[in-house]
């Protein structure tokens, strides 16, 4: 099987996954939840900045050589740049959502206004696409630098992805939409991520620096903050430990791949 297929089928399982997993955890207890996501979140720390620092960084330095170096800190300051505009997008996007939200039940009491609803939905669904259009292009850079790699990649991208899926389903639904239609939708938004690989297939195969900068902000930006948010001595510990497991599974998936 070719690259561009394998490609192609994972970054449609990592966004189909996450938004799948998401509605799993909505049927489970808040308390079981709270203990189970924060694993998911440490682990994909760990495999996110393993495959930058470890996977994508070292292969595009190699590529670049010493005459490209001043190239390849450019494309790590655009990636950084490019997601940190993209997550502001996204939040002002949940929050305007929220807001509508807020605003037609205290016009309305406790029925819903249609109009509001469907807008403040849409917003997230865009969100969510833009979202998952950045995740097929980092999966894409990695299976550009190794099959093995691209594997753990998807994993781990999916898994970073799962909270805030929880949260979307949750806005939609809280919105006015029936559970059915929010989870089509929902699933239907992971696709963005297979039109974000093929662009970054044919287009971006030479941009592993950026790629790696949105792994180093979505690990450092993203998870890690929330990760400290508990720092009881046997939450840290478990939170080092799957930290630490991520990486190492980035780390032997680079040394089988080399051998």
């Amino acid at each position: 099987m070719s690259l561009l297929p394998w490609i192609i089928l994972c970054s449609a399982l990592g966004g189909i996954a996450s938004a799948a997993f998401a509605v799993v955890f909505l049927w489970v207890s808040e308390e079981r939840s709270a203990r189970i996501l924060p694993h998911f979140l440490s682990f994909a720390t760990g495999a996110l900045l393993g495959a930058a620092l470890l996977g994508l960084l070292p292969e595009a330095i190699e590529g670049a050589g010493v005459a490209g170096a001043r190239a390849l800190g450019w494309s790590l300051v655009l990636g950084l740049g490019v997601f940190f505009v993209i997550e502001k997008l996204v939040l002002w996007w949940h929050t305007h959502a929220h807001e509508s939200d807020g605003q037609a039940h205290a016009g309305h009491g406790h029925a819903h206004s249609p109009g509001r609803d469907h807008a403040s939905g849409a917003l997230v669904l865009v969100g969510d696409c833009l979202h998952n259009t950045l995740d097929g292009v980092l999966i894409a850079a990695a299976f550009l630098t190794d099959v093995t790699l691209g594997f753990v990649t998807t994993f781990a991208v999916a898994a970073h992805e799962i909270p805030h899926r929880v949260g979307d389903f949750a806005i939609l639904v809280h919105a006015g939409w029936t559970r059915k239609r929010a989870l089509i939708l929902n699933l239907a938004t992971g696709l963005a991520s297979v039109a974000g690989a093929i662009v970054a297939y044919f287009g971006l195969q030479f941009a592993l620096a950026f790629a790696a900068a949105g792994f180093l902000y979505i690990a450092v930006a993203g998870l890690i903050p929330g990760l400290h948010r508990r720092s009881d001595p046997r939450t840290s510990a478990a939170q080092v430990a799957l930290i630490a497991a991520g990486i190492i599974v980035i780390a032997c998936a680079e040394r089988l791949a080399g051998e």
